[in-house]
């Protein structure tokens, strides 16, 4: 089935389908939707990442944007077989551990906010929000457009910027053709859906 949802989740279940040519429409959120993407230090990690998983993996990013508690990314895998959760757990796992290291050294204060205190008493610190976020497998040129400029508009939508190229992390300006972003897009291996990308 085409872009079908891929949240027939209870809270923690993300079901996931690793169909052959698929795009990925991926949103996935902060520890309790806290800003810990609101520092230019974060979010290149994040980009690092991003780049680092996707050329371990085999994906190309068609467009991303880092919001402030929560991040977009448009992938596409450029090999038949693949596993959307490696990649995930690749980019998610490296900033969850810069992040604690970082702020073990330099704000050890700042670990309250990221504790997850089970009733058992046990006591983890996220980055990420458990579970498996959203995945949204997409084959149609035209929702894939629309999520495009979707993911775009955020920045606008909350009045960060006033233009979706403004925004430093998100791969507008790389679709205008302004600038090249801190994340790799790949726009060439979409060439069929050219009509649909500013």
């Amino acid at each position: 089935m085409s872009d079908r949802k891929q949240i027939a989740c209870h809270r923690k279940t993300c079901h996931r389908f690793n169909d052959v040519g698929h795009a990925h429409a991926l949103t996935f959120s902060c520890f309790r939707r806290q800003p810990f993407l609101s520092k230019d230090r974060t979010c290149q990690w994040l980009a690092e990442a991003v780049n680092r998983a996707c050329r371990k993996y085999g994906f190309d990013v068609w467009a991303y944007v880092i919001m402030p508690e929560h991040v977009h990314l448009l992938v596409w895998p450029s090999q038949i077989e693949y596993n959307i959760s490696d990649l995930l757990r690749c980019i998610k796992l490296s900033v969850s551990k810069r992040a604690l290291s970082f702020v073990r050294a330099n704000a050890p204060e700042f670990l309250r906010q990221m504790e997850d205190r089970q009733p058992n008493g046990v006591v983890s610190y996220r980055f990420w929000q458990r579970g498996g976020g959203y995945d949204r497998n997409l084959t149609e040129p035209k929702t894939i457009g629309w999520q495009i400029d979707y993911l775009h508009n955020n920045p606008v939508r909350r009045g960060l910027c006033v233009q979706p190229e403004d925004w430093y992390w998100s791969s507008a300006a790389d679709h205008a053709r302004i600038r090249v972003g801190p994340i790799t897009v790949n726009r060439t291996s979409l060439p069929w859906m050219t009509e649909f990308v500013k």
